[in-house]
């Protein structure tokens, strides 16, 4: 695990509980997934599993979890977000001996604004992630190589809302993805600029939810904005 990466699975459970306590009834959760081994081959980078320390994160996140709200489970189809969702499941029935649910996979929560991974990952190898995240932002490509930053955000908050929107009362939507879907969240739906939060932490999370008839967006760094 890359030594600048932290674990935000208290984060993710303060904000879930802080809502709740103030009276929110449904909310999806958007959340990296745990920590995982890493490599230099981007053929094998969609099948790399957790670490040891991610799986015991994962496991204690989901113990940690209230029994009410329940969680409905949805990731990636990427392994690490799969076995990051069943983990968290494995804890949460550990504690309560309540099954909510399998994991549904969902492409929403996957890397679909890239459309050319090829010409992605040789513009990231060449310029540096920061930076091509920074002129993705900015709209300066192509979206034959990816899509444009603010469809994407938008799409995400409404893949979340939808899924708030399913919910019966004290249920949560807890979904699975990566750091490059929380970045734009982030920079175009709550104003957090991505050189000011910069890296998303394993297990941090953004988290869409309903109140009085309108949704709002928010995570462990900033207050709740109208979506």
């Amino acid at each position: 695990m890359p030594s600048n990466v932290k674990i935000f699975h208290q984060e993710t459970l303060d904000t879930i509980n802080n809502l709740f306590e103030e009276g929110v009834k449904r909310a999806a959760v958007i959340m990296r997934h745990s920590a995982r081994n890493f490599t230099d081959d981007p053929a094998e980078e969609p099948f790399m599993g957790l670490t040891e320390t991610g799986k015991d994160f994962s496991l204690k996140l989901g113990e940690n979890l209230a029994l009410s709200p329940s969680p409905r489970f949805f990731s990636s189809h990427f392994g690490r977000c799969i076995e990051t969702s069943a983990i968290i499941d494995k804890g949460y029935y550990k504690t309560h001996r309540r099954f909510n649910g399998h994991n549904q996979i969902n492409l929403d929560l996957s890397p679909f604004y890239i459309n050319d991974i090829d010409r992605a990952i040789t513009l990231v190898r060449k310029i540096e992630a920061e930076r091509f995240i920074r002129q993705w932002f900015n709209g300066e490509f192509s979206e034959e190589i990816i899509m444009d930053p603010k469809n994407t955000a938008d799409r995400l908050a409404g893949f979340l809302a939808a899924r708030v929107e399913e919910l019966d009362d004290n249920e949560i939507a807890l979904c699975v993805s990566h750091d490059w879907n929380l970045f734009p969240l982030k920079e175009f739906k709550l104003g957090l600029k991505h050189e000011d939060v910069g890296v998303v932490g394993f297990l941090e999370s953004v988290v869409v939810f309903e109140h009085q008839g309108n949704y709002y967006i928010t995570g462990h760094q900033t207050r709740p904005q109208r979506l």
